[in-house]
């Protein structure tokens, strides 16, 4: 048993150095693979390193080119939506300031303020009266030469009485002042 434990012993180291020789070439020819990888990556590196910055440009132009066809559709999307709302809320508005023109109109009508409206009717109706009064003025200044004459003789004889009577009254009571028409027709008199 002991000849037979020495012979496995024996192939046993044979066999590790067998092992270990077929592992130590294994690794000698995967260095040399790296090695020539290496050394080819150096040759055509510089020429895979430009091709892949060109594929790099192609690619970002195209990205480029789609964000900038969404932000376009984006843009005009929410340019729509904004003026939508606007056209809505200026509806609104538009509604909200009838409500309140309206209710503001009736609060004045029942405080009894003239509208605009009832001042452009009055405004004409004034018109059409100062035409009218303006047509009128030349025939009234033609008739008034001839009225004034029977006014200012009827103006001298009632002038004449109250002449007389402050002269009488002096004695038993104080003067007193005339007004307005006697004083005028009393010095129409005495002017004539």
């Amino acid at each position: 048993m002991v000849k037979k434990l020495q012979k496995l012993s024996a192939d046993n180291k044979k066999s590790n150095a067998q092992l270990s020789s077929t592992v130590k070439d294994s690794a000698q020819q995967i260095w040399l693979a790296g090695l020539g990888a290496f050394s080819k990556a150096q040759e055509e590196g510089g020429k895979v390193f430009e091709a892949l910055v060109k594929e790099g440009l192609t690619i970002q132009r195209k990205t480029q080119a789609v964000a900038e066809e969404k932000i376009t559709e984006a843009t005009s999307r929410v340019t729509t939506m904004a003026s939508d709302i606007g056209s809505k809320a200026q509806g609104q508005w538009d509604k909200l300031e009838n409500i309140f023109e309206d209710r503001v109109a009736k609060a004045l009508s029942k405080l009894g303020v003239p509208s605009a409206r009832d001042l452009e009717v009055l405004s004409a109706r004034v018109d059409a009266l100062t035409k009218g009064s303006a047509k009128a003025a030349p025939a009234k200044t033609a008739a008034k030469p001839a009225a004034e004459a029977p006014a200012k003789k009827a103006a001298a004889k009632k002038a004449a009485p109250a002449k007389a009577a402050p002269k009488a009254a002096s004695k038993t009571a104080p003067a007193k002042k005339t007004t307005g028409r006697a004083a005028s027709g009393a010095s129409a008199a005495s002017t004539n």
